[in-house]
């Protein structure tokens, strides 16, 4: 029988077959093999003994949380409480973009913000919409459309409001949430478990707290990859990397204001990160 894992706890594995649950071992051939099941894994299960036989072929996988087959991922972003981060930001867009998972964007805590505030903030906003679909945390009729027929995990800050807006948008799964530690600017990690939920004809995946998905590590051109504005500004450089060629089409766009500086910027500190990797592990 196929069935999902949507949950684990302890060696135990959770498999949803249909509208039934089943709560599963495993075979030791997976330990052995280290190929260990994970939440969101499409598995073969023999129900009559209650055991994982088989692991079906996975489309996507992220190390922390480990999980699998996420179809896309909603980047939670604060504008203030924490503050907005954009280069976190742009760092989980790039690498959502690396694993073929779909990225959205919701802002929120934009009540908090004055007009001053909300006036730099906006500019910031509208250049990702061009981009990617944007939401703000009080478009929640609009939020839950994006579920259907997908596997969605919320990521973003620490403290962005993730438990707070699951729970606007669903308020009967009452998911726990955390307060902000002022003197840290950070919120305390809420959830303690990844979990698979059926939410708007689609599925949520719940995860423990953290400031970002983790991928392994992405080269340097498979960052410039993922930046896909850059892509609308070809250049006459087979394999330009956009920071020091002359005549550089991206370079020029970011002159102009066509490419946002800040993106730019951040673009520039996550290839010098994968740079620096590679040279780790070429000495190795």
């Amino acid at each position: 029988m196929e069935g999902q894992i949507i949950k684990i706890l302890s060696n135990q594995f959770i498999v949803k077959c249909d509208k039934e649950v089943v709560m599963c071992l495993i075979k030791g051939k997976f330990r052995k093999d280290k190929l260990l099941p994970l939440v969101g894994d499409k598995v073969i299960i023999d129900k009559n003994q209650k055991i994982i036989t088989k692991i079906l072929p996975r489309k996507t996988e992220i190390r922390r949380p480990s999980v699998s087959n996420i179809t896309q991922g909603i980047v939670v972003a604060s504008v203030k409480k924490p503050d907005l981060d954009t280069n976190l930001i742009d760092k989980i867009l790039v690498e959502l973009e690396f694993n073929n998972i779909k990225p959205l964007i919701c802002f929120t805590k934009i009540d908090l913000l004055t007009t001053d505030e909300w006036i730099n903030i906006q500019a910031i906003i509208d250049y990702y919409k061009k981009i990617y679909p944007v939401y703000l945390s009080s478009e929640i009729e609009e939020i839950k459309k994006v579920f259907k027929d997908e596997i969605t995990v919320l990521t973003g800050q620490t403290g962005a409001g993730k438990s707070t807006l699951i729970n606007r948008l669903e308020p009967s799964l009452k998911l726990h949430t955390g307060e902000i530690s002022e003197a840290l600017g950070r919120g305390r990690h809420t959830t303690r478990h990844a979990e698979i939920i059926d939410l708007f004809q689609g599925q949520l995946l719940d995860t423990p707290g953290f400031s970002a998905l983790e991928f392994p590590n992405m080269l340097k051109k498979e960052v410039r990859d993922a930046f896909v504005e850059f892509k609308d500004f070809p250049c006459p450089y087979r394999d330009c990397m956009h920071i020091k060629e002359e005549d550089c089409n991206v370079k020029k766009a970011v002159s102009n204001g066509e490419i946002a500086r800040f993106r730019y910027n951040n673009y520039l500190d996550l290839v010098k990160t994968a740079q620096e990797e590679e040279n780790k592990f070429k000495r190795k």
